[in-house]
């Protein structure tokens, strides 16, 4: 049986959130290195291996821990932030880009959520951080976010971040969901998840929305975002690099003159 520390928190913002997240004595909270935004006297920052719900499982227990961490692409290791002082402490972790956070209570949950790799931002001590490994060769081969993705075990608080807008959408038995590679945040154990090619000649060359889309069945709950990262930074790529498209502009570089770019 798994036992997480049992945590209140709070989000506050908009566009930029920020999770803070309140402590009793003794209890800890871990998180992503580079998640941490501010905290109260009292609490004590460790760096360890993994998750953390390995750490008394002896050396091959934490090194099994933080090897699947790697995996994931993730850093080997994470902080942790216990409250080794009186009374309720308050510590808080802000997410890496504009988007929304999402508080997963995974007891009510079912226990287990799957999301992609760099969605995890922090979560009770004792919530086991590890990889899922997709079944089909669909998935595998053609997934556009990646083999492997993240896998959120145990019965406590864990904080998911996403970009842009996030729907939360429950799938009845059997309702099936096509959904953009990236779009998709995560989904609950109970969905059935798998890539399917898009098909037609015209949509895989002129189509511009990729060749896959993630088909999730249910029954379960799935978490999608409007803005992936990896969307936000090719455009920010495609900008900074590449020559200026005006759109709905007759103007061209007369009007990259007129707003201050001079090149």
């Amino acid at each position: 049986m798994i036992n997480n520390h049992e945590i209140d928190y709070r989000i506050f913002g908009e566009e930029m959130q920020y999770v803070e997240v309140e402590l009793d004595p003794s209890e800890t909270a871990v998180a992503e290195p580079g998640a941490f935004m501010m905290m109260d006297d009292g609490i004590q920052m460790q760096t360890i291996f993994g998750d953390g719900s390995q750490q008394g499982s002896g050396l091959l227990g934490k090194l099994f821990s933080a090897g699947k961490r790697l995996l994931t692409g993730e850093n080997l290791f994470m902080t942790a932030f216990t409250n080794v002082g009186y009374g309720k402490k308050r510590v808080s972790f802000a997410s890496p880009y504009p988007g929304k956070i999402i508080a997963l209570d995974l007891l009510r949950l079912g226990g287990r959520v799957i999301c992609q790799k760099d969605a995890f931002l922090c979560a009770a001590k004792g919530v086991s951080v590890g990889i899922e490994f997709q079944r089909r060769l669909g998935s595998g081969l053609f997934g556009g976010e990646g083999f492997i993705m993240q896998r959120l075990e145990g019965d406590g608080m864990a904080f998911m971040h996403a970009g842009g807008h996030v729907l939360e959408k429950r799938l009845e038995p059997g309702e099936l969901l096509k959904v953009d590679t990236g779009c998709l945040v995560g989904f609950t154990n109970g969905v059935d998840y798998d890539i399917q090619f898009v098909g037609g000649i015209k949509n895989t060359i002129f189509g511009g929305e990729g060749v896959f889309f993630a088909t999730l069945r249910g029954p379960g709950t799935v978490w999608i975002q409007t803005l992936p990262v990896s969307r936000l930074a090719s455009r920010i790529l495609q900008f900074g690099t590449g020559a200026r498209k005006e759109e709905g502009s007759i103007l061209g570089g007369l009007g990259n003159l007129l707003d201050g770019d001079g090149r």
